[in-house]
C-alpha cells in the first residue's frame, strides 16, 4: 500500500508484481462515493464492492437478498470516486450459480454499467464453468474460498471453515483449479492460518485473507 494518491492505476498485473516482490496488498470494502474516495486517497490497492451491502446498507440478515441492479448501483458510486484502486464487484447470489451463460451476462452488466475493473465469485469446482466463461470473455475474476457467505444456510454458521482434513484438501484443490483456469486472485475467508499460508506459498496468484492470518499476500478488512 502507498499513501501517494497520484500513483498509477492498480491493475491485476500490478497485484501480481506486488506478490512477486513480496509487497503486501491492501483491500477494503466500500459501498458509496464518499467512503470510496477516502479509501482510494489513502492508497488502498483494491476496493471491493461487496454483496455485504445487503447487510450493512440494507439491513438484511444475510447477503442473499441483494440484487444485481443494487450491486451495480453501489459499484457505480464507488467507481466514480476512485482514481487509483482496482475496483472488484461481487456477483450476487443467484446470478451465476445455475447457468454459466447467465453468469457471463451478469458479469458483463456489472462491467458495462458500473465501470468496475473485475468481479468476484464464491466457490470452487462447482463454479468452474461460470468462472471460465467470464474469464474467456476478457473479464478478470477474483475467486473466493473458505467461508462463503452466500452459502450460509448450507453451513449454518459463520465459524472458521476447513478445519478438518477433507475440507482443507478440497480447498487446496479448488485454489489450484482457480489459478489454473485464470483467476487473478483468491480471497480466503475464515480458514486456519496454517492452511492459508500453505495456499499462498504454493500459488503464483495473490491470496487475500479475511480472518485467515497474516501469512497471505494481503488482507481485507
Amino acid at each position: 500500500m502507498t499513501n501517494n494518491s497520484n500513483t498509477s492505476r492498480v491493475t491485476v498485473k500490478v497485484l501480481e508484481q506486488m506478490k512477486n516482490d513480496g509487497e503486501k496488498i491492501s483491500m477494503l470494502t466500500a459501498y458509496d462515493f464518499s467512503f470510496a474516495k477516502i479509501i482510494d486517497e489513502a492508497g488502498i490497492d483494491v476496493i471491493l464492492v461487496g454483496d455485504s451491502a445487503s447487510n450493512v446498507m440494507a439491513g438484511h440478515e444475510t447477503t442473499l437478498p441483494i440484487t444485481l441492479d443494487q450491486m451495480i448501483y453501489h459499484a457505480s458510486a464507488v467507481v466514480r470516486a476512485v482514481k487509483r484502486a482496482l475496483v472488484v464487484v461481487d456477483l450476487p447470489f443467484g446470478t451465476y450459480q445455475a447457468d454459466s451463460k447467465e453468469a457471463l451476462k451478469s458479469a458483463i452488466r456489472i462491467m458495462k454499467e458500473s465501470g468496475a475493473h473485475a468481479v468476484k465469485l464464491e466457490g470452487g469446482h462447482l463454479a468452474k464453468e461460470s468462472i471460465e466463461r467470464i474469464i474467456q470473455a476478457g473479464i478478470p475474476v477474483m475467486g473466493h474460498l473458505g467461508l462463503t457467505p452466500q452459502s450460509i444456510y448450507k453451513f449454518g454458521t459463520y465459524t472458521v471453515r476447513a478445519k478438518d482434513y477433507e475440507e482443507a484438501n478440497t480447498l487446496i484443490d479448488d485454489s489450484k483449479m482457480l489459478e489454473k483456469i485464470g483467476c487473478f486472485s483468491i480471497v480466503l475467508e475464515k480458514i486456519p492460518n496454517i492452511l492459508a499460508k500453505k495456499v499462498a506459498s504454493n500459488l503464483r496468484l495473490p491470496i487475500i485473507g479475511i480472518g485467515a492470518g497474516s501469512d497471505v499476500d494481503g488482507r481485507r478488512i
